[in-house]
């Protein structure tokens, strides 16, 4: 199965070997193997990746376009940090954006196809069964990207795609253990609505499915990390 990928086609059309960086950070970001404010030594990279210092420079840049970076003249580039106000806001995002989603998706005029979101729960499933926190909490947050993916608008995919990774930093800055994924069986639930049709059931589902991550955060901490980049990317 097609993993998502962060950003592909955006801003402009990278070499595999910027994609492979783009990705491999993307995925650990996903996985909160990578905290905030980690520091992406450019040489680091370079000997992690065995790629040239301009390729990842073209890496770290089409992540910065959508802000899971941050470019700081004369320091380097750092995981973004969001604020507690732009954690809100970015929860505030998603139970707009999302609860409608799933509205259009339940009253559209074809059934739209859930077959991939039914193998995508059955991942999720058996990550949990072998309690593997990392595939739980990427799976997690990819269970929403691929949900944007049935619209077909292309649009709403790269918002959602891009709240999701930003929902990853912000619960790997203020979450805990209990919090770091979505709640056992909730994507079942919300699949099931979509499937009978049922608008109203499945926009309250997603709308109090994000407000119980969201309700699991502490704003006033936060959880800096130093992590080693070979370790991270799993090149050590």
């Amino acid at each position: 199965m097609t993993q998502p990928t962060a950003m592909s086609g955006d801003a402009y059309t990278s070499s595999p070997e910027e994609q492979i960086v783009v990705d491999s950070i993307y995925t650990a970001i996903m996985e909160q193997r990578i905290a905030p404010k980690t520091k992406l030594s450019e040489a680091k990279l370079c000997e992690v990746f065995g790629v040239g210092r301009m390729r990842v420079r073209r890496a770290l840049l089409l992540l910065a376009s959508q802000g899971i970076v941050d470019l700081e003249s004369n320091r380097g580039a750092f995981i973004a940090c969001p604020s507690p106000k732009e954690a809100n806001d970015v929860f505030t995002s998603r139970m707009l954006i999302e609860p409608q989603l799933v509205h259009g998706l339940c009253i559209a005029t074809q059934s739209p196809d859930v077959s991939e979101l039914e193998e995508h729960i059955e991942l999720e499933h058996a990550a949990r069964t072998d309690s593997d926190r990392s595939h739980i909490i990427r799976l997690s947050g990819e269970f929403h990207v691929k949900l944007a993916s049935i619209s077909e608008n292309s649009v709403l995919i790269r918002i959602i795609r891009e709240l999701v990774t930003r929902t990853s930093l912000i619960v790997g800055l203020f979450g805990d253990s209990g919090h770091s994924s979505c709640p056992d069986g909730d994507h079942a639930s919300i699949l099931a609505a979509i499937k009978k049709g049922e608008p109203s059931v499945a926009e309250k589902l997603v709308f109090e499915h994000l407000q119980h991550i969201h309700s699991g955060l502490d704003l006033s901490r936060s959880k800096p990390q130093r992590p080693d980049l070979a370790k991270v990317f799993g090149m050590e």
